[in-house]
Parts: C-alpha cells; structure tokens; sequence
C-alpha cells in the first residue's frame, strides 16, 4: 500500500474532514490520496489554506463539534513560507491548525550543509518551529499511533499549529499497513488541576468583595459558558475580544468588551472592580492597555490561565496567579454562592446607560455611513445563528469590537493576536465552510480586503452563504490616522494620494460573477437590501466611509520627548468626558 494512502485513512479516523490547499509537485502523492477521502477545498494562495483551516475549527458547533476537523496542505519552499503568516496568527490566538508541507526527497535534502540542495528546497522546520507547538521532518515512515499524537499535538493542552514535513519520497513509499497501524491512544489536557480548598477560596474572595468583576477570554469554551446561568452569579460580566461570543449582549449582567479600543462604558466598569477575575485571558497589553501599571487600580487581580508563563510575565500585576483551566473553574463558580452585589450592579448599569456605544461627533461627510452607525444597523438586522466575522486589524475591526451586541446563538471569530490586515475573507470562507447552513457575514476594511481578493473566486467557487461588507474610505485608515495625529499629516502610503492603488469594487466582484450593491445612508430600511442581504450565495456591499471619519472612543498615546509612548489608562478614554459626569460614573476611582 503507498504510505500516502495510509495517512490520508489515518487523517480521516482523526477526525479530519476537509483539506484546504494549494498543489504542488512535491505533495502530489499525499494530495491525490487525501483526494479520494475528503473535501478538497482549494486556494489562491497558500495563507488563505491556514487562515481558513484556523476559523473552520474555531466555528464548529452544533453537529460538527462531534469531530470534524480541517487541515491545510501545502508543497515546498514557497508553500511553506507563504503559510507562514497564518500559522503565526494560530499561534498567538492559540487555535488548532495542522499544516501538512511537502518537501523534496530524502536524498536530496541538505540538512544544514547547504542553502539548499533539492529543487525549491528550504528548512521548512526551523522557519515553523517558533510559531508552533510542534514542527518535525518526517523523513521515514512512522506508525498509526505515533502520526496521528503528532497531528493532533496541536488540539492538546494550550492549542497551536503543528507543522509536519513530509518527504516526496515518503509520501510514495510502498509499506505494509499490518505493520503500522498501531492502536491511538487517547490524549487528554495536561493542565494543573485547582484545589477544591483555593476554589472555594475564590468563591469566598468574589463574596466579599465589593466591587467584583468576571472578565471571559477565549480559553472559555462556548460549550462550556452555555451552561452558566450568568444573571444567576450576581456579578458583572466583560468579555475579551476573543471571548465576546461567550455570552449574549441582552445579558443583563453583561457590562461589555474592555479594551484598549473597548466600550467606554466596559472600561469604566472593569477599572473600578475591587476584584478582577480574569477567566481564560493572557491578558495581553491590548487588553489591560500599554499603561498596565493602571491596569484596574482600585483593585486586585486574580488570573486564571493554563499557562504559567503567561501568568510570570510580568504584566499586569497579578495579585493570585492560577495556572489551571479556566472551564473547570467557571464551572464550579457556576454553582458557588458568590453572594449579592446589588449596589454595585446598579452603578455598572448607570454607566453603561449614560455612556451609549455610538458616541456623536465623529466626522462624517454628506453621502458618507458613519461606521459606527453602520454596525449599530447591521448587528439590529442580523439573525441567531449567524456567523460574524470582524476581520482582524483596521478601523473596520475596532468599530464592530465597539459596537456589535451579540445575540444569543451566534458565533464570531477574529484573529486580533497578530492584527494582520488581509485575514477577513478568508477568515470568512473557513468559518462558512463549517457553518454550512448559516449566514457568513464579514466585515472589513477596503485596505485590509485588498491584500486577500483573490480568495473571491474560492468564495464563489463553493458557492458560500458569505455576505462581505467593505468600508471604502479610500485606504488604510489606521495608518492614515496614526500619521495624521503623530506625524503631522504626512502621508505616506495610505491612500490614492499617496500612491496606494485600490480597485474599484463593483469591477473587481463582476469578474467572479459577484452581485455588489453600494449603500448608502438609510440602507438598513431599503428593501433592495433587505433581499440582497437575506438571499443564499456569495453578496458585496460597499459601506462609503469618509476618509476624513474619526474613530472614537480611544485610548490616545503621546510621544514622550525621549521618542517613547506615554499612553492613558483604560479608563481615561479620549474624548475626555466632562468631569461631573466621570466624577459620577468613575466614582470609585477619583
């Protein structure tokens, strides 16, 4: 039997179902076997096979949480290398992602003593390694169990890629299956287990304290925060950006998204806690803001976290690090008696009554959508069971991070670790491979969306349920502002003006046969648009954005006269509000 056939069964009994690739001469007997075993989906390029591998095992529920997996497949040298960014991405976001990668014969390898000795040749292993928790040369057969512990070492403990190498020649060998299917033994999470004595001890610290706060991160399985009554704990509720689809946004002790681009109202709330407890959250400087010396001042920290490297960091200052799952210890809180905090509540929601998600006096020209608005509308017009996909990095992301409120039932995945431009579409075809019967919708900016629009084709050929929105404010807004605020205006490679070319949208959908709509303001009550919006299949809709659009509330920055940053604390958020009313809302920090 040839080796690549045994692989591709082996991949199948693991559970994996779909292959996202690109061909390539040196897979071409790992790509023809997996051929006759799964869904082949393929690519444009090879960053969008692992950016969509990443979202597909990030979006499954419902049926498909029973086991369906995606892989990414890709050939050598450029193969890899042009992976390379998404396998970054899962990384830092500690997502599933197997990468399968083509490599020239064993013979014709250099290890090490050459530049390179076989055609397209390049050490495909040290370029992985650091972005994975396992990178390896499979340059001789292995069995069953030892193969299958490899591709699903990814999906063990703190999640990340996997990156295996594969040999042409491997691929091709002639084997005896008796002699290498072994039987799999089962691998489980390795984490710290938590002492019943310190999980009542953090039940007995939320009790008595004041001012308690729960902040959700990613490592909060959906599964697992559907069966918590939230309103029932009696604490407030923020979620991280990764973890905002842990809870529905009617919750009504859900106090927002915090961030250092999060909801004012959020802001305010978890700074004030006198006790933070950090469920599932690395709690990375976007997160507590450069300034993380204030980061929740009035109060202390407790995090628990699987890996303890993050809680040795450093920041934020954390008052009782918890190296353990953060499910299991959900679950008990779910059951504690963590006391009442009526007082407390009442005053979150004063907050987050007086200090409404879209705040005015952002710039917005005639003809032009404010973004903020735009969200405002298109989260009221969506459904339970939708898949909301806010890009990754730019005006676009920050603007639904702020403003989308969430319904019960829907699911949204973003990849804001490595904040690369470029991840919503195929972000978006991943998660609407897995969704399948639900409505895609992404959401993204017209610079980012530029640096993946070959993928349009990917989106049509599958005939995806995918809705793609796409801010046109002329190029890179981020950028833009950035060299607006601290350079003076000087632009430089932002936008036409400066030599940034953009194509023009309803010209660039015509040619996979696309069906695109410009908006304009109102669009939310134009029937046109309801119908576009509601029909199946692949729909573009350009969302005209003023160049000129100001995106607030931020948290500003200032160049020291050392050239350093000095930034605010969370909850100083620019515009300033006017000190009666911060005094009132920020009452237990001034």
């Amino acid at each position: 039997m040839k080796y690549s056939d045994l692989l591709a069964d082996w991949l199948v009994k693991a559970g994996y179902t779909t292959c996202f690739f690109l061909a390539g001469g040196n897979i071409m007997h790992i790509l023809e076997s997996c051929s006759r075993k799964m869904k082949m989906v393929p690519v444009v390029h090879e960053v969008a096979a692992g950016i969509a591998v990443e979202y597909f095992n990030e979006s499954q529920r419902g049926e498909t949480k029973k086991g369906e997996r995606a892989f990414a497949l890709v050939t050598a040298g450029p193969g890899l290398t042009n992976i390379l960014t998404a396998m970054g991405g899962a990384f830092l976001e500690s997502r599933e992602l197997l990468v399968i990668g083509g490599q020239v014969k064993t013979a014709d390898l250099a290890r090490g003593t050459l530049r390179q000795n076989g055609i397209q040749e390049i050490d495909g292993v040290a370029l992985a390694k650091p972005v994975c928790v396992l990178s390896t040369l499979m340059d001789d057969v292995v069995t069953q169990d030892k193969f299958t512990a490899m591709a699903k070492a990814g999906s063990i403990g703190r999640k990340g890629p996997v990156f295996i190498e594969l040999p042409l020649d491997i691929q091709g060998r002639n084997v005896d299956e008796k002699e290498l299917n072994k039987p799999i033994t089962a691998q489980t999470a390795s984490f710290n287990a938590i002492s019943k004595g310190d999980l009542e001890k953090l039940a007995a610290r939320i009790k008595d304290a004041k001012r308690p706060v729960l902040l959700l991160g990613g490592g909060i399985s959906r599964e697992v925060a559907a069966t918590i009554n939230f309103e029932k704990l009696g604490v407030p509720l923020t979620t991280t950006w990764n973890g905002a689809d842990r809870v529905a946004a009617d919750m009504p002790n859900y106090f927002g998204r915090p961030n250092t681009w999060g909801m004012r109202y959020s802001n305010l709330v978890m700074q004030q806690a006198d006790v933070l407890i950090a469920l599932g959250t690395r709690l990375g400087m976007q997160q507590t803001g450069f300034n993380w010396q204030e980061f929740v001042p009035a109060g202390k920290v407790i995090q628990v976290e699987c890996d303890k490297a993050e809680l040795e960091k450093g920041h934020p200052k954390v008052d009782w690090p918890i190296c353990a799952d953060a499910n299991e210890v959900l679950k008990y809180l779910g059951t504690a008696n963590l006391g009442e905090h009526k007082e407390w509540i009442e005053h979150c929601r004063l907050i987050k009554k007086e200090l409404p998600m879209v705040e005015e006096g952002n710039t917005t020209g005639e003809g032009f959508i404010s973004p903020y608005h735009f969200v405002s509308k298109l989260s009221a017009l969506c459904e339970k069971g939708d898949v909301i996909i806010p890009c990754s990095s730019g005006s676009a992301f920050t603007s639904m991070m702020q403003v989308f409120e969430l319904k019960q039932g829907q699911l949204m995945v973003t990849n804001k670790g490595l904040a690369s431009m470029g991840y919503g579409l195929s972000g978006a075809i991943g998660a609407a491979m897995a969704a399948k019967h639900q409505r895609t919708i992404l959401v993204e900016g017209d610079g980012g969306f530029s640096q993946n629009i070959q993928e349009i084709g990917t989106a049509a050929a599958n005939k995806l349920n995918l809705k793609i929105f796409i801010y046109d404010d002329n190029g890179y807004a981020s950028i833009r502002m950035t060299q607006s605020n601290y350079f003076g205006g000087r632009y430089v490679g932002c936008d036409g003006a400066t030599g940034l070319g953009l194509p023009h949208w309803a010209k660039l959908f015509s040619a996979w046969d696309v069906p695109t709509m410009n908006l304009k303001p109102g669009f939310e009550n134009d029937a046109a648009f309801k119908k576009a919006f509601a029909e199946k299949g692949v729909g573009a809709f350009i969302v005209p954005v003023d160049p000129k659009q100001t995106y607030f509330p931020k948290i500003t920055s200032r160049v020291t006269e050392s050239g350093s940053m000095a930034s605010n604390p969370l909850h100083r958020m620019s515009p300033d509000l006017p000190e009666a009313q911060y005094a009132k809302l920020a009452k237990y920090l001034v």
